[in-house]
């Protein structure tokens, strides 16, 4: 009788030993979380001077005072809320600066979004400025339907748009509503 109750204890202390190691379901992500809002970065960087390099030879300088790192979100980004300013520089070395007083980056896309004062200065003194600007990093292309102001070598453009590749060979305002043409 007391053998039979000993293995009664037994069965029911392991069927709640395995019921409770099943029902224990985190998940290392979830415990990671713990502690930390969805809501809140999970870093905060100031003073960023990070340096690109491309086969030993630096392609890009950003330039931060803060941003802010919301990897622990589904759709993850990075956002530059003081501001950025990035030197571009190209095979030659010639240096183009892109300058925003916001930017995000999402790292899952390769988008980035800059906004609030976004100028570019090529290293050819070709200017583009606007009010927000999106570049694809796969495609390396620019684009906006804000207004926008571009100088070109002969011209000064406005208009409502504006598309081109990273070398602005192709660049093209849309739908423009001025031109000004420059003297030399």
């Amino acid at each position: 009788m007391k053998k039979h109750f000993t293995y009664r204890i037994f069965n029911i202390v392991t069927v709640f030993t395995v019921a409770m190691f099943f029902s224990c379901n985190d998940s290392l992500k979830q415990v990671q979380k713990l502690g930390i809002s969805e809501n809140e970065p999970i870093g905060v960087d100031y003073n960023l001077n990070l340096k690109y390099t491309d086969s030993g030879r630096v392609s890009a300088n950003l330039i931060s005072t803060k941003a802010l790192d919301y990897s622990n979100r589904d759709f993850p980004f990075r956002e530059f809320v003081d501001g950025v300013e990035l030197d571009v520089f190209d095979e030659k070395n010639q240096k183009s600066v892109v300058l925003a007083d916001y930017a995000i980056v999402y790292s899952e896309t390769g988008l980035i979004d800059m906004q609030n004062n976004v100028v570019i200065t090529t290293h050819d003194n070709r200017v583009l400025k606007t009010d927000q600007l999106y570049y694809d990093q796969k495609n390396e292309w620019l684009y906006t339907n804000k207004a926008v102001s571009f100088k070109s070598e002969q011209d000064l453009i406005n208009g409502h748009g504006f598309d081109s590749n990273t070398k602005f060979t192709n660049a093209e305002v849309l739908e423009v509503t001025g031109i000004i043409t420059l003297e030399e």
